[in-house]
Parts: C-alpha cells; sequence; structure tokens
C-alpha cells in the first residue's frame, strides 16, 4: 500500500511561491505606493474616473491605456483606491463616494449580502484514495499550489490568523463592508485532522475577526458577537462517511453553521471505481444528520468520473432530487479535471478514460441545471483549476456563461437560488412577496420562504425545517428549526443606510415572523435557530435566547 501511494505522489512544483507571483502577489496586495513619489499620477487616475460620464470595466481599461499612452506608471486598481483613501485622510482631496464605488475591486465579491473569506489548512494526511484527486505535497489534499486561494495560503503558511487578517484587509481596501464574514475553511477533510488543530484553527480565525486574541473558543466566541468582524457563518468542508452524531455535536461546538459534502456521485459502482471508500448509504446518513442539526448542507458532484456517462450523470443528478434523503440547500458542481501524476491519468494513458468532450459537457450541465429545485443554490458549475495544469479535457474559463445561454436559447433559464438573486438590484420593501415552498426530507418537512420582487427576483429567503423525526442533539429535539436567514443584494454596514438596498430592510423581521407563524400552525411549542456566532445580537430581538449549541424562544 506504501508503495502504492508513493507511486502517485507529485513532487511540489511550488507555483504559488515561484518568485515572480510572489512579487506579483505582493504588488497586488502588499505595502501601499509612496505617495510623494506618485501623487500626481494617483491624481490624475482619479480625476478620469471622477470625470468619466458612464461606468464599466471598459471604461476603466480605456483610461489605464490612455495614461499608459501619457507616459504614466500602470497603477493597479488596489492600490489608486488604497491612495485616494489616503490622500482623503490627509485632506489632500475632498471625499466622492461616487469615485469609491466606480474603484470597488470584484464588486461581485460581497453582492450575496456577506464578505466571504476562504482560508485553507495545513497539509494533511485524507483518509481518501480518489483516483482523480492531486496530491501536491505542499497542499492540503486535492488543492494545487497555483489556485488562487491556495496560493496565497501557502505564501502566508496557512496561518488562519494571517490569512483572515489579510483578507480582511485585501476587502477593506478594495472597498467592501467587512463586518459580515462568511468564514469558509477548506483544504482535504476536515474531520480527519485532530481535534486540537481544529479547535485552534477555528480560534484564531476568530481571533482574527475579532482583532483580539482570546483564551479559548469560547472566550473567543463572546468577543465576536460584538466584534469588528462578526462571523455570520462558518464553513467546513469533509467526507460524508466521517459525518457521525459526535461529529455533528462537535462542528456545532466549534460554531459550524453549513457543510459542503464531498459526495462526488451516488453510483455506488462508479464510487468504488474511483476508489471513493464510501458509499450511498453514508451519504444518506451523514445528510440526514447534518440537517437534523440544522446545518446548511452543500454538496459536491462530480460528473466524467472514471467509468461514468454522460446519461449515467444525468441519472445520478436527478436522484439528488428525487431521493428525499438528498434534496441539498447547495450544490457545486466539479467536472472531473485530467490532472498529471494521479491514477486517473494512466487510465487516460491506457486508453481505458476519455475526458467529456466540451458539446457532452455543456449539454449535461444544461439538463442538470433544468432540474435545480428553486430552494437551492448551485454556487459554481466549474472548479477554479488553472489551464495549464488539465491535461486533457474542457477548459473553458466562462463555462457558467456558456451554459446559461443556452439556458436562456431553450426559453428555461435556471431557477436556482444564485441565478435569481437580486444582486445590484434595487429593491422597493413594500413590493416584496413572501412565498413559500414546501418539501419533504426523510427527517423533516422543509418551508422554503422566500422574499421574491416582482420580477420574480430573490431579495431574501428563510429555511424551516419541521421535523418529523427526533434529532440527534437532544437540545433540539421535538422543535422546529430555522436554519437559514439570508437577505441579499450589496453588503451593508451595521451602521450604514440601506437606501433602496435590500438589506436592512425589515425583510428579516418578516420572514422570521412567517416562520413563527407557520410552526405554530404545525403545532410546534417552541423553535430554534442555528445562529451563527455573530449573529446572536440579531437573534436576540426576537426573543431567541442562547442554550447550549442552539438559541430557541417559544413559539
Amino acid at each position: 500500500m506504501a508503495q502504492h501511494k508513493t507511486r502517485y505522489r507529485v513532487t511540489p512544483q511550488a507555483k504559488g511561491t515561484s518568485a515572480r507571483q510572489q512579487a506579483d502577489w505582493q504588488a497586488r496586495y502588499g505595502e501601499d505606493l509612496d505617495l510623494v513619489k506618485n501623487q500626481d499620477h494617483i491624481l490624475a487616475y482619479i480625476e478620469a474616473v471622477r470625470t468619466a460620464p458612464t461606468w464599466s470595466v471598459d471604461v476603466y481599461n480605456k483610461i489605464v491605456q490612455r495614461m499608459g499612452r501619457e507616459g504614466r506608471p500602470i497603477i493597479p486598481k488596489a492600490h489608486i483606491r488604497r491612495s485616494y483613501l489616503a490622500l482623503i485622510d490627509t485632506g489632500e482631496v475632498e471625499r466622492d463616494d461616487e469615485v469609491l464605488l466606480r474603484l470597488r475591486m470584484k464588486p461581485t465579491r460581497t453582492l450575496s449580502g456577506v464578505a466571504p473569506v476562504t482560508v485553507l489548512t495545513k497539509p494533511y494526511p485524507c483518509p481518501g484514495q480518489c483516483v482523480f484527486c492531486p496530491a501536491d505535497e505542499a497542499m492540503p489534499k486535492s488543492y494545487l499550489s497555483n489556485e488562487p486561494g491556495a496560493m496565497r495560503a501557502l505564501i502566508l503558511g496557512f496561518d488562519p490568523w494571517e490569512q483572515v487578517c489579510r483578507r480582511i484587509r485585501t476587502m477593506q481596501r478594495t472597498g467592501h463592508a467587512t463586518d459580515k464574514i462568511e468564514l469558509l475553511i477548506l483544504g482535504g477533510t476536515w474531520s480527519s485532522y485532530p481535534r486540537d488543530y481544529q479547535e485552534w484553527f477555528v480560534r484564531r480565525c476568530f481571533d482574527a475577526m475579532n482583532e483580539k486574541s482570546a483564551e479559548s473558543l469560547e472566550e473567543a466566541h463572546y468577543i465576536n458577537e460584538t466584534a469588528p468582524h462578526r462571523n455570520v457563518g462558518l464553513v467546513i468542508e469533509t467526507r460524508p462517511d466521517r459525518i457521525t452524531p459526535e461529529e455533528v455535536i462537535w462542528l456545532r461546538r466549534l460554531g459550524v453553521t453549513r457543510v459542503q459534502l464531498g459526495v462526488q456521485t451516488l453510483d455506488d459502482a462508479i464510487s468504488a471505481k474511483n476508489r471513493r471508500g464510501e458509499t450511498a448509504s453514508q451519504v444518506r446518513q451523514a445528510m440526514c444528520l447534518l440537517r437534523g442539526a440544522g446545518m446548511k448542507v452543500a454538496i459536491h458532484i462530480m460528473p466524467n468520473l472514471l467509468g461514468a456517462t454522460p446519461a449515467g450523470d444525468l441519472a445520478v443528478f436527478r436522484q439528488v432530487w428525487d431521493d428525499p434523503a438528498m434534496r441539498p440547500d447547495e450544490m457545486k458542481i466539479y467536472p472531473t479535471g485530467l490532472l498529471r501524476g494521479t491514477e486517473l491519468y494512466d487510465h487516460y494513458e491506457q486508453g481505458s478514460y476519455c475526458p467529456y468532450t466540451e458539446e457532452e459537457l455543456v449539454d449535461l450541465l444544461v439538463a442538470c441545471k433544468q432540474l435545480v429545485p428553486r430552494y437551492c443554490r448551485l454556487n459554481r458549475v466549474m472548479r477554479d483549476i488553472p489551464a495549464p495544469d488539465i491535461a486533457d479535457g474542457v477548459t473553458t474559463s466562462n463555462l457558467r456563461q456558456v451554459v446559461q445561454e443556452s439556458l436562456w436559447q431553450a426559453g428555461t433559464p435556471c431557477q436556482c437560488i444564485r441565478c435569481r438573486e437580486v444582486r445590484k438590484e434595487l429593491v422597493d420593501p413594500e413590493r416584496i412577496t413572501i412565498n413559500r415552498l414546501n418539501y419533504d426530507t426523510d427527517h423533516s418537512r422543509e418551508v422554503f420562504l422566500s422574499a421574491d420582487t416582482p420580477d420574480d427576483r430573490l431579495a431574501g429567503f428563510l429555511r424551516l425545517s419541521l421535523p418529523t423525526a427526533p434529532a440527534a442533539i437532544t437540545e433540539i429535539d421535538g422543535k422546529a428549526l430555522i436554519r437559514q436567514v439570508q437577505v441579499y443584494g450589496p453588503v451593508v454596514a451595521l451602521e450604514e443606510d440601506p437606501g433602496t438596498r435590500a438589506q436592512h430592510q425589515g425583510l428579516g423581521s418578516r420572514l422570521i415572523a412567517a416562520a413563527l407563524n407557520l410552526a405554530a400552525e404545525a403545532g410546534f411549542r417552541e423553535i430554534a435557530v442555528i445562529a451563527a456566532v455573530g449573529t446572536r445580537a440579531y437573534y436576540r430581538r426576537f426573543g431567541f435566547e442562547l442554550d447550549e449549541l442552539y438559541m430557541s424562544r417559544q413559539v
């Protein structure tokens, strides 16, 4: 066995730590420009941005090109924005909010209502032996050192405090509010790491959000309730066969509210051929335990595994929605990437594996997206693996856009949460309608309450679970359970006037009031909520009080 594992071990290429990449990374995210030396150039950029009659990416690119023709240096937008803020602080220029808005980097990053901060754990042995997984010794299992987020973690030595601090600082400098942080902890199989490491890692992430160190995780949680950067969601990723009742309780003690499960397939024969080491029965059990504990469940599905066919993949996808034991809240579709140095690549060289063509993959993804119900958020349809690392197969970077265009042409636009979010659109709270969608699972009657605009855009939603089976955690047994409250649109700081943006318009209050009424109608006397640490103060406004792992109140 040891020889077999060594055979498919890839020598780390350290792509993310080459001198050039480190220099590029530091130039973008490192120290500010020398204002004394570059002030004239910065002022020229700012004036061009301010006076542009309209604004778009193309307009900005033309400004940069014009500056180059004038003999000025090409300055990254992040540096221009930070320098502008510094000049405001020194009184050199007056603040213009429109200029700051135009200089915001990656505006879509916080359009879902929270500021996502992704961190990676250190490399650690994974219990899986999957044939498709890369094994870069410098990275956690399944990650490559030149993936954007992985590169950052590698350069920062996988230090949780450094990673969180750097991401928050970068988002602030690029114009994003950071008082509502969704923390995503990625890297291999979380549940296989030693628990003392897990607790330390989470505590240090909270220390970074709190801007102060705590002696214990419990203290860090308490501080975060009123911290500058409040945690509104904590996400980990793990394997379904690692989920047990004890593991679910442990995850709640850490503060986890959402779990990403590497399901990949529900076909046991395909799973065995790819040496997944788990069964569809274990997936169903994990889904039941997590949903019963109030967790949001996101699953990963991988088309084009060894032995798979487009027809078989579509059948698996149908099963995800037809089987009451499945029906996840979120999903990522990760078409199998053929990477050199993996066992799957050996099959490819031997002629026993062939990647789907782009036409086959697009047709499959179109068919899959047509099946996604309105209560699910389809986060991705392609993994962000750099194209040079793909030995063969589809490398189209805008695959989701290609699929979306095909759906619109067919008259069947995707109905998933992500495709319906209001994002940058203006919202009139008086014209919002609360709609109800029921669906059954093997543990509960689930109610998806959606706050819809007149043109059927999604301004927010609430997930209410009305259990029909005992809970694995006695604290919430017999209680209705709010699993998620989400209001969409650009992040609005806690003290900021929302204007016509969806956040802070009372949509959350309306959704919670509706959930309380439905729980009472269903005969429940108590209702609990799986509250992220930084949302506890919010739920106290509605009469919820902290018990041990959850908050609850009488209906």
